[in-house]
Formats: C-alpha cells, structure tokens, sequence
C-alpha cells in the first residue's frame, strides 16, 4: 500500500511539473520587429472549417473541381470516366429505345416499312426480323437500362461531391506524432497478475 501511494505521488508530482512546464512553453515571447524564420520548420496548417463546403461546393459547380480544390489530382480522371461511362450507356439506351419505339408506332398505324422489315442489304422481308410484340419488350428492356443508366450517372455525380467534402475533412485531422494513444499489457511475474488498458503519450 505505501508503495502504490508512493507511486501515485511520484507520477502527480511529475503530471504537475509537466504543466507546469507546457504553460510555460504556450507563453509567446515578443518578437522583435525583424524576424528570421527559418525554412527547415514547418508551420502547423490552420484549421479551415469552411473547407469542407467549399471542396464540396466546387465538385457540385463542376466535377473534378473538388477534388483538384483538395489537391487530389489524380481523382480528376476517375470521375471522368466514371461519368462519361454513365452517359455513353445512357445515350446508347436512349437511342435503342427511340428506334424500337419508332417501330412500333408505326406498326400500330398499319404500315409495313419500319427498319425491321428490311433486311442489312435494304431487301423487303415477308416477315420482320422483330415482332410486334418483340418491340414491346424491347422499349421495356431499353427504357429500363436508360433509367438505370441515368440513376448510376447521378450517383457517380453525388459520390463526387461527396468525397471532395470528406476529403476535405480528412486533410484537417490531427494526426499529430507527438500525440498518440496505443493499448498496453504488462504480465506481473511476482504475483501472477496482468494489466491491460491504454497508455496516453505526449511528447513536448
């Protein structure tokens, strides 16, 4: 027992001493009028709170801008990409659509001459190649892809925005050295004993 209370005064006393000493660093002596910085110390970043919504608001304006805002540059592409693919496919459906749809208005109006009456070289078919019915499935078929295509375009669009305002956030978290906070388990081997829980660093 007055082992431990001996312990426990030790690490008070140095607890206060270290205070004490932190308060006195935190003190800023006055400068003088020329001041020389040198250029191997590198300043902490300001906090910006505003950050996040300006990255976010730049993605929103025009996608990519976010990103390059956040000096992510090699994101630029891949939100590109990802949404030229989105509007090629959606362009594709459409257009696949419209054609069948086309048919199968003009079918409905009785006449016979819509492009799946004919065959690659322009001949006449007895037949057509796609039947009404078929043409049916088809506007369902291309009218859903269009609307995925359409869905996924605007995901990629929202999921833009929303990696520039995380991103943002994230270059701003203290991710200090000089702080840090790790789990700790020490074996006693006098008493058989352990102890586990978590060890609290700072370096000044």
């Amino acid at each position: 027992m007055p082992n431990k209370l001996l312990i426990t005064s030790a690490i008070a006393l140095l607890f206060s001493l270290c205070v004490s000493a932190q308060e006195k660093n935190n003190k800023k002596p006055e400068l003088p009028k020329e001041v020389i910085v040198d250029t191997l110390v590198q300043l902490p970043q300001e906090f910006n709170p505003l950050s996040p919504a300006k990255a976010a608001f730049y993605s929103a304006v025009l996608p990519g801008l976010g990103q390059a805002y956040n000096k992510r540059y090699w994101k630029i592409p891949l939100v590109y990409v990802g949404l030229g693919t989105g509007v090629y496919f959606y362009i594709n459906n459409n257009k696949e659509y419209n054609r069948y749809r086309d048919a199968y208005k003009s079918r409905l109006a009785g006449f016979e001459n819509d492009e799946f009456y004919f065959d690659s070289e322009g001949n006449k078919l007895d037949t057509p190649r796609v039947t009404t019915e078929g043409l049916e499935r088809g506007q369902k078929f291309y009218r859903k892809n269009k609307e995925i295509s359409l869905l996924v375009t605007l995901g990629i669009y929202a999921l833009n925005i929303i990696d520039a305002n995380v991103d943002a956030h994230l270059m701003q978290y203290n991710i200090d050295e000089n702080l840090s906070l790790a789990p700790h388990y020490r074996f006693n081997e006098i008493d058989a004993t352990s102890n586990l829980g978590l060890t609290f660093n700072f370096k000044f």
